[in-house]
């Protein structure tokens, strides 16, 4: 894929994030998310590409969302998968705090997992930490690895993990070695790429979050030289039944790296709604507003963070706030 597709691509998250960026302290989470989503939607579909979602957030009867299946694009161009999640942290912009984003990931068709939206297993690490993590193994075991691999003591370690009463033994685990835990409302697409940064200070993530969620990390890290594994984690017959429809018998497989995100030329953008640990949040200044934006591309092994000047005016149209 040509590099500078990238250009458009952060336009879609950047106009996703000033939608949605306008409702943030609110209280209103679907309005910020139907505003991403309205948003994101009118600027993929000027994009010369011919493009599918193939893991988002519902299915064509759940619109307006992004929904699986949908065609973005004009239909001419590279053929590609998109994986996206509008607005992740609907939650944290109604509440007016911190690690919101807008984000999306590309690959050439046929080269991202597709599956339906549903819970995920998970487990990253940055460069240091690949090949040394086994999403099956104890928790125990995993955060030896890292160590060892990263010169460290266990005790120095620090896992991110959502706040969720489904990982309060793991959590548990983390902290009866001596670890310590970062717990994170929401977001943990940030939260995975926060590993290949040694700023971020995050040395491991682990627990269950949105499948989708899963993908988009995974397209980061792999760019970024850091691993990621994933098993689906289906709840009800009918999730199960999705799964059959899309090829997949074995409810229990692990996901690797290979799997998610095949190949090596994809594309992972994304832009700060909210400030957070990697990006800076949407700042409105009378009629201008600024965004801080991430781009990193797989085949070029590039990172670039963009700041952007929008003249609101000229995007009331794709706009959609109250």
């Amino acid at each position: 894929m040509k590099s500078n597709l990238s250009i458009d691509l952060v336009k879609v998250t950047e106009a996703a994030a000033l939608a949605a960026g306008r409702w943030t302290g609110r209280g209103k989470k679907e309005e910020a998310d139907e505003a991403a989503t309205a948003a994101m939607r009118a600027l993929f579909n000027v994009i010369e590409m011919s493009g599918t979602v193939v893991i988002g957030e519902g299915e064509m009867d759940e619109a307006p969302m992004l929904y699986i299946g949908e065609k973005l694009g004009t239909g001419n161009g590279p053929k590609v998968d998109i994986a996206v999640d509008p607005l992740e942290g609907t939650e944290i912009v109604a509440a007016g705090e911190a690690n919101a984003l807008t984000t999306i990931a590309i690959s050439e068709r046929g080269n991202l997992l597709h599956a339906p939206d549903m819970y995920m297993e998970k487990i990253a690490v940055g460069p240091a930490g690949v090949g040394k993590i086994n999403i099956n193994a104890p928790v125990v075991d995993n955060l030896k690895a890292v160590a060892e691999a990263k010169n460290k003591k266990v005790e120095d370690l620090v896992v991110s993990i959502l706040d969720r009463e489904r990982h309060k033994e793991m959590i548990q685990e983390i902290r009866n070695v001596g670890a310590k835990v970062k717990l994170v409302q929401a977001g943990d697409v940030q939260t995975a790429i926060g590993t290949a940064f040694e700023s971020s200070g995050i040395d491991l993530m682990l627990g269950s979050g949105g499948a989708p969620e899963g993908v988009l990390a995974a397209a980061a890290l792999k760019s970024l030289g850091g691993e990621f594994q994933g098993k689906l984690l289906p709840q009800t017959e009918e999730e199960e039944q999705r799964l059959r429809q899309m090829g997949v018998s074995d409810f229990n497989k692990t996901y690797y790296m290979k799997d998610i995100v095949k190949g090596d030329d994809a594309f992972f953008v994304a832009t700060g709604v909210t400030d957070g640990d990697l990006l800076r949040g949407v700042q409105y200044k009378g009629n201008i507003a600024i965004t801080h934006s991430i781009i990193i591309h797989g085949k070029s092994r590039s990172v670039r963070f963009i700041e952007g000047q929008h003249n609101m005016e000229n995007l009331k149209d794709v706009l959609a706030v109250g």
